[in-house]
């Protein structure tokens, strides 16, 4: 179901009423569509009787429209007296559009039924609810296999500035594809250039969370198994081991991946990308049946092989980077939120090389 501006307008008062629960009680003292040429009105004022919103409302959580109505929406609050507080509105608030909210000290509200306000007297913070309004087809996406060599360069070298042809070249891309993909970073002001046209990353925490928000790990292809050992770093240095012997292209990710970068829990889960799958005398080898039942093994063979970039050894083991690390934790299961809380917090923490 997709919303006109007109609808979606309609319905915030109900869902801020909703959210703070209240029933029926929510009065629209003041209603103004604003002039798209005037960026710095709001699109409604909602007033409780308590509590007044100014609200700005856009139909795309993308971070470029959350940081552009964020600023509208603070803008707009001393118009409507001292008391009035902003809060950005949108069909579904992602965890990137929710970070940036937090970071400017803006409430939001999505008419999916989330919402984190923060006024005098009044604290709510409802989230879980999946999103009612998903747009249709498959939108292209900086962040699609191939266009996210591009993210992952940048936010492995993260006080480095790149040109285009620099970034073609060093990521394996044609030029036509590096130019339509920084263009889309820089309009989602997910990147910058300097007087010089190199492109650098705008602000690391909001690019990687744009694209961790939009990661899918299964969208790899997943063997699972099961290999009989005493402990995971036994079973961690024996698939190692018998990759290399076999001349499998390989790096450690997932939970291994972390423990290896920065040792925070024990895991079980052993997850390795591979550039082929091992023979079956290698598969043998190194003692792993393909089984779902008990696995602790994935061996996984990634949709495009940018995932590899900026790898190295640690502890005599094939790593990918941090980054490509922390966003397979999502798809991971065990402590695998904490430990990519942690990795974030230790190894990807803003202005860090996180090398």
């Amino acid at each position: 179901m997709q919303l006109s501006e007109k609808q979606a307008l309609q319905k915030i008062p109900e869902r801020l009423a909703a959210a703070m629960g209240l029933k029926g009680t929510v009065v629209l003292t003041e209603v103004e569509v604003a002039p798209k040429a005037n960026q710095s009105r709001a699109d409604l004022v909602v007033s409780t009787g308590i509590h007044k919103f100014v609200v700005a409302y856009i139909s795309r959580a993308n971070a470029a429209d959350i940081l552009a109505a964020i600023r509208r929406a603070r803008e707009a609050a001393p118009v409507w007296g001292k008391k009035a507080n902003p809060l950005v509105a949108v069909p579904y608030m992602g965890e990137v559009g929710q970070q940036l909210c937090a970071e400017a000290g803006v409430n939001w509200l999505d008419l999916s039924g989330n919402a984190h306000l923060e006024v005098p007297g009044l604290r709510v913070h409802l989230e879980g609810k999946p999103n009612r309004f998903p747009r249709p087809g498959r939108p292209a996406t900086v962040f699609a296999p191939k266009s996210a060599r591009i993210a992952r360069w940048l936010l492995i070298h993260p006080e480095q500035r790149f040109s285009q042809q620099q970034l073609a070249a060093l990521t394996d891309l044609d030029k036509g594809l590096t130019s339509r993909v920084a263009r889309e970073l820089e309009q989602q002001r997910l990147v910058s250039r300097d007087e010089r046209g190199r492109i650098y990353v705008a602000d690391f925490d909001t690019l990687l969370g744009a694209w961790r928000e939009v990661y899918n790990f299964s969208k790899h292809h997943i063997v699972r198994g099961h290999i009989a050992a005493r402990s995971s770093d036994e079973v961690l240095r024996q698939v190692a081991g018998q990759l290399k012997r076999s001349s499998v292209e390989h790096a450690a990710t997932g939970l291994a991946g972390a423990w290896l970068i920065h040792p925070f829990a024990e895991f079980r889960l052993v997850t390795f990308y591979v550039d082929k799958m091992p023979s079956d005398e290698a598969q043998a080898a190194m003692g792993f049946r393909q089984e779902q039942r008990g696995e602790n093994v994935w061996l996984v063979l990634p949709n495009d092989e940018g995932v590899l970039h900026g790898a190295s050894e640690r502890h005599g083991i094939r790593c990918v980077h941090a980054v490509q690390t922390y966003l397979d934790l999502k798809g991971h299961p065990e402590r695998a939120a904490q430990a990519a809380e942690e990795l974030r917090r230790r190894c990807l923490m803003r202005s860090n090389d996180a090398e």
